[in-house]
């Protein structure tokens, strides 16, 4: 039986690999200069000039998609005659998942001979969009919707998901960092290393001194947890902060070379709340690494 894969923007893959692969991508809003946005072509995000504005003073407000829109989105994949997987940002972070869950129960009704399957990614940006990917192989390869949804309800336990910021008062303010208080804000240039959890919240894992100490340590800890490499897609995500990401990239390479790495810029919505200057590591670890 053919089944559509859906996420949402914020698992931060490239258009051009939606594109390719068939995947639709609902869009997260946000509003600043007075204006609504929304990010559909990942190819038209000037990051650089977004990010630069953020460092101004620019306010950012992000808002849930809506229960309206989800059904709207798999009103037209279920009308097709297709099944659904669906995978978001975590729920740990964002009430969007339950708009969609209010989504797939009214709409179970109308069509009561299609199955709609949710997956709460525990995670945004890369940590969400390697979920897709993985799906994206696992339905190339012949696997059913029930099995796809099985396999990446099971990685997302192993999905690490490490991170460093400028400023932690962009999480603070958006109540995304749930141990705030274990972390002393900027001075002596004291960087964070956190983590999303077990339960796909964001807490502090350690505090490091200095950026270029912080960057090394997202590459330690990817060697000490990442499994077998070779087999898979390692993911980089920075807000405005490029040459970071080549060389955390770069001590990818030396330590424990991976398949390959996809970087990407951070897109609006999601890097809105980690702010200008975050850096994130994406890869699969073992059983239960979220936990370590």
């Amino acid at each position: 039986m053919p089944f559509t894969i859906i996420t949402d923007t914020s698992a931060n893959l490239p258009t051009e690999y939606l594109d390719r692969e068939g995947v639709a991508a609902i869009p997260y809003g946000c509003r600043y200069r007075g204006a609504e946005h929304m990010l559909t072509d990942t190819a038209r995000f000037d990051g650089r000039g977004y990010y630069e504005a953020m460092r101004g003073g620019m306010a950012v407000k992000t808002s849930l998609i809506s229960p309206q829109s989800y059904t709207e989105r798999f009103r037209e994949r279920l009308a097709a005659g297709e099944d659904i997987l669906f995978i978001g940002m975590s729920s740990g972070i964002s009430n969007s998942h339950h708009c969609a869950v209010l989504a797939a129960e009214a709409l179970a009704e109308e069509f009561p001979e299609r199955s709609v399957r949710l997956v709460d990614a525990l995670g945004a940006s890369l940590g969400e969009g390697l979920l897709v990917m993985e799906a994206v192989m696992a339905r190339r390869k012949g696997a059913s919707l029930e099995e796809t949804a099985e396999l990446v309800t099971a990685l997302r336990a192993r999905m690490c998901q490490i991170f460093t910021v400028d400023d932690l008062m962009y999480l603070r303010r958006g109540g995304r960092l749930s141990n705030a208080a274990a972390i002393i804000g900027t001075v002596l240039q004291i960087k964070p290393l956190l983590k999303g959890d077990p339960e796909g919240k964001i807490v502090a894992t350690a505090k490091v001194r200095g950026r270029r100490r912080a960057i090394e340590a997202l590459a330690e800890r990817y060697t000490a947890l990442v499994s077998a490499p070779e087999t898979q897609t390692v993911g980089i995500a920075h807000a405005d902060c490029a040459e970071d990401a080549k060389y955390l990239s770069s001590l990818l390479w030396k330590s424990r070379p991976p398949k390959e790495i996809l970087t990407v810029m951070y897109e609006p919505v999601t890097g809105s709340h980690v702010g200008p200057g975050a850096l994130a590591l994406f890869f699969l670890g073992g059983e239960n690494a979220r936990e370590l």
